[in-house]
């Protein structure tokens, strides 16, 4: 298999994907009702980073790539944001340029706003192209074995009744774990943040 078809393949196991996502959220909607406050502006999800996975950062880059086709102006302050964070983030003793401890960075960044975020318009520039865990915060979700919680804006009021009765499975069949284990052996298991993501070699 040539390599174009190899990222053929990718991108339609990858639309594939998000397809179920997709009904799993109209899923997750009709299950909570009101309680589901994720409305268009709001970005509460939208602040402090959070691990990604290679495939995440595939879908970024291409959603880059078309913004910059489409809007170089507006691409340019995308990377310009991720630039800045990742200057942060990599701090006065990451000289070699080395990407530091995500989980560090979560904790001492849980306020940052994406750098993905138009902050005035509340609108996300690579929407269409966003993380899975982007397009899965708010209901109780199932991530194999692990439950997570709602967010904390959504299902207020809710009894733990109500809240279990919502609780969804994005993606039953893990079909990221799929299309991750078709990835060159170097990138399957790496996981980075946005902000790297989206910031050439600086």
């Amino acid at each position: 298999m040539t390599l174009r078809q190899q990222n053929a393949r990718e991108r339609a196991a990858d639309r594939e994907l998000l397809r179920v996502i997709e009904d799993s959220w109209s899923e997750a909607e009709r299950r909570a009702g009101p309680y589901l406050a994720c409305r268009p502006g709001c970005t509460a999800c939208c602040h402090g980073p959070f691990p990604i996975s290679a495939l995440d950062v595939r879908r970024l880059r291409r959603g880059l790539d078309g913004l910059v086709r489409k809007d170089p102006e507006r691409a340019a302050e995308v990377v310009a944001r991720a630039r800045g964070q990742v200057r942060l983030f990599l701090g006065e003793n990451s000289e070699d340029g080395q990407e530091p401890d995500s989980e560090e960075i979560c904790e001492r960044f849980g306020e940052i706003p994406c750098p993905a975020l138009e902050v005035a318009g509340g609108r996300c520039e690579l929407y269409a192209h966003r993380p899975l865990t982007c397009r899965t915060f708010g209901p109780p979700t199932r991530i194999g074995p692990e439950r997570l919680p709602p967010c904390d804006l959504c299902f207020v009021g809710a009894s733990e009744a109500e809240i279990e009765a919502a609780r969804i499975e994005p993606d039953p069949e893990d079909r990221e774990g799929r299309i991750l284990a078709d990835l060159p052996e170097r990138e399957r298991d790496r996981e980075t943040l946005i902000a790297f993501a989206l910031a050439p070699e600086i």
